[in-house]
């Protein structure tokens, strides 16, 4: 690989150890490619680059979750900016435990183990009933920066937290997935002079890059052309098969109980809209957002926003109750957010203005309160939680 085909000007370059953890992913990128006849579709090589393993993105060893650059991280997500997203989070699914009559938390891609923490404590604080609480995470890595985490922030429920290394067949409790979707490989489409053809990586000089080639299957050729996208102009988008896989199974485990899942994205008629005609995949490199996802495989993040029509109908096809879907501020604001943070006397600067400065990035239109949504499902509950009793948008959907 060379490096310098793909770094933007405005981007750091790693360090010689990291660089070569790259290079040893690239090597196998480039053989898989070979041997699949000189081009593999991109959710393919999107696997590989975030999870293959030692290797990639979310399995090898890059800080990934921080507040800036300089602690080597690559984005901030909203258990790391603000305590108040879990102590808020806490109450719906105290609630949606006790409606439920369950006793038990799952939580997917637990990240620094700040969220898991948060939790553990606000959902003691509020005299929750549970008994365990299980962590999903493909990452080692992770796994002991979450061990490390609940240890330090939250010892005295430290007991109560397990990992798993797989699902089990049946689950009664509350599943947790925040940012979870969009870190799942999605496929790539592009129309060009009217056509439709199915974009991959391939090898450009020796480089990776993109290479179209023509839609083999009739099922996908009829999705496309059902998007029925204004105008014949070039258009690129994303397929979510990954997420709605996940989603399917996770609704299918939930036997009795509520599965909450937290990302940026839109309903179908708004993802696939002609003014969003470049996609929405995007990577992460030291807290700089750019377009390039052969830039540095293995040691950037890479993501797409997340087609919420596509996941509702997933869950209730697994056979779950859509509970409720709406934007993050909404969500937060009916949990009770600001009754959380006006626990903070407002005469204790240091600590009152950092918190309200979060809540107000929580909740925000220009920041993360709009492109933001909740969306959960359920068994066995009757009504829906006092988040969504308000600005429900599950008939947008």
């Amino acid at each position: 690989m060379n490096p310098k085909a793909h770094q933007p000007d405005s981007l750091p370059a790693p360090g010689p150890t990291a660089l070569a953890q790259s290079e040893a992913l690239v090597s196998q990128i480039r053989a898989e490619i070979a041997a699949n006849g000189g081009w593999i579709p991109f959710d393919r090589y999107m696997e590989r680059a975030l999870y293959a393993p030692g290797l990639g993105y979310y399995s090898g060893g890059a800080i990934k979750f921080g507040r800036r650059a300089e602690d080597g991280s690559d984005f901030v997500t909203a258990p790391e900016l603000s305590p108040l997203f879990a102590e808020t989070l806490a109450r719906p699914i105290g609630q949606a435990l006790e409606m439920s009559g369950t006793r038990h938390v799952m939580e997917f891609g637990a990240g620094t183990g700040k969220l898991a923490s948060g939790l553990l404590n606000a959902l003691a604080q509020l005299g929750a009933q549970f008994d365990t609480y299980s962590i999903v995470d493909l990452s080692g890595e992770l796994r002991e920066r979450q061990r490390e985490t609940i240890q330090a922030l939250a010892p005295g429920m430290a007991a109560r937290v397990r990992w798993l290394d797989a699902l089990p067949e049946s689950f009664e409790g509350v599943v947790i997935g925040n940012e979870v979707l969009d870190a799942m490989p999605v496929r790539l489409f592009a129309r060009s002079g009217g056509q439709w053809h199915e974009r991959g990586a391939a090898l450009q000089n020796g480089a990776l890059g993109f290479e179209d080639r023509a839609v083999a299957s009739e099922r996908d050729a009829a999705f496309l052309r059902g998007l029925e996208i204004e105008g014949d102009g070039d258009y690129v988008t994303e397929t979510h098969e990954a997420a709605l896989a996940f989603t399917r199974t996770v609704c299918a485990m939930l036997a009795r109980g509520a599965a909450l899942l937290i990302d940026y994205g839109f309903p179908r008629h708004e993802y696939y809209h002609a003014q969003r005609a470049q996609g929405t995949l995007m990577c992460h490199y030291r807290h700089r957002a750019h377009g390039d996802p052969f830039l540095y495989p293995g040691l950037q993040d890479i993501t797409a926003h997340v087609e919420f029509t596509g996941i509702a109908e997933a869950g209730v096809d697994a056979g779950a109750d859509l509970l409720g879907y709406t934007s993050q501020a909404r969500f937060l604001m009916n949990a009770g957010i600001t009754d959380v943070l006006s626990s903070i006397d407002p005469s204790d600067i240091p600590n009152f203005l950092p918190a309200a400065n979060a809540v107000q990035k929580l909740l925000s239109e220009a920041e993360m309160g709009e492109l933001f949504k909740v969306i959960a499902f359920s068994r066995g509950i009757d009504g829906t939680l006092d988040a969504f009793a308000r600005g429900d948008r599950s008939h947008t959907l």
